[in-house]
């Protein structure tokens, strides 16, 4: 990838201009910059940006000029899903989010004249500055640090509403999170938050399974050194009440699977390539056991990402322990490290 200048469009009625403070990077914007899941090119990628609102449309009132905004994914909110404040489930979202441009088929971004795809989750924030539709931005308060705050608009909120909003643990409940990325350690604190007494982490990167202490994890497992099943069972006789598979490898979900007690539920939040096929044994699945996906954690960005941030206001939630600053100009350092796991979490200075 490379670091090109492109023409702004200006921001129609609805729409704002965000000068970006930091944008995190995410394994999807690997899978799609490699061609894993399909995108127009030629394109500007990133969807984890925040930063400050410097231009609005004339019908704009929920957001103003000044005002610190962390953007998060497209909807139609026009739906059912959507109207009964489940936007996470809106049907429109795919096309929304993935087709590069805005409605009428027009695209925010030019260069000399042709046009360049932006609008990538409604952002493109791989960028110094972002035209989106305000009812994709959530204000912020002042002491959340701006620069990192974008991690709060996807990874963070995958991960967290995974536990929060789908597998809802009862305090005492016993928890497994296989692979401890953004998404995994924010499903770990989300985990901690609801009261479970065991929090087991599983991951292949020793590295990543201590950062997960500060987290909140109970108990680690390093998957290369022992077989997360049978560790699991001897750490909960019966296996877990719940599991989060957040690596989107194959092995992660059925080892996530087979780590639950009978009547226990896995979540998938992993983003494997599309048509990744999995295989589960079907007497585990007959006993009672339960499987489901879920994406951006089922969560309505303008009121989770408010409780997000009092959960790092209270120091349950340390997105500052998993990040690590580019400059945007460094862009391919960053993937590499979010690719090969040497960095939890990139964020992209501009």
């Amino acid at each position: 990838m490379c670091v090109e200048t492109v023409e702004l469009d200006d921001p129609r009625p609805t729409e704002i201009v965000v000068e970006i403070a930091g944008c995190g990077v995410c394994h999807t914007d690997l899978s799609f910059r490699d061609g894993s899941w399909p995108y127009p090119m030629p394109a500007v990628l990133g969807h984890e940006g925040a930063g400050t609102v410097i231009a609005t449309g004339s019908a704009v009132r929920s957001v103003a000029v000044g005002d610190r905004v962390v953007l998060s994914f497209g909807f139609c909110g026009a739906c059912d899903a959507c109207l009964s404040g489940a936007p996470a489930n809106c049907p429109n979202a795919p096309l929304i989010n993935m087709r590069g441009t805005r409605d009428d088929g027009s695209t925010t971004l030019r260069k000399n004249g042709e046009p360049v795809h932006g609008s990538f989750n409604t952002q493109s924030s791989f960028a110094s500055h972002v035209l989106t539709e305000e009812r994709y931005a959530t204000k912020l308060p002042d002491g959340v640090p701006l620069e990192l705050a974008g991690t709060l608009g996807c990874g963070v909120p995958t991960g967290a509403g995974a536990v929060l909003n789908v597998l809802r643990p009862r305090p005492g409940s016993t928890v497994a999170v296989f692979g401890l990325g953004a998404v995994g350690l924010s499903a770990v604190a989300a985990a901690r938050l609801s009261g479970c007494s065991r929090v087991i982490g599983v991951d292949l990167n020793p590295a990543r399974l201590e950062l997960a202490r500060e987290f909140g994890v109970t108990d680690i497992i390093e998957a290369g050194a022992e077989d997360p099943i049978s560790a699991i069972h001897q750490i909960v006789p019966g296996g877990v009440d719940g599991a989060i598979e957040a690596s989107g490898a194959k092995k992660a979900l059925s080892d996530a699977f087979s780590s639950t007690s009978l009547t226990g539920t896995t979540v998938l939040v992993g983003a494997a390539p599309v048509g990744t096929t999995y295989e589960i044994d079907s007497v585990s699945l007959l006993a009672g056991r339960t499987l489901r996906g879920c994406t951006m954690g089922l969560a309505n960005p303008r009121v989770f990402i408010p409780q997000l941030v009092r959960m790092w206001g209270q120091g349950l939630l340390p997105i500052e322990k998993m990040s690590t600053k580019f400059k945007l100009s460094e862009i391919d350092a960053a993937l590499a490290a979010a690719a090969d796991g040497s960095v939890v979490k990139p964020v992209l200075i501009p």
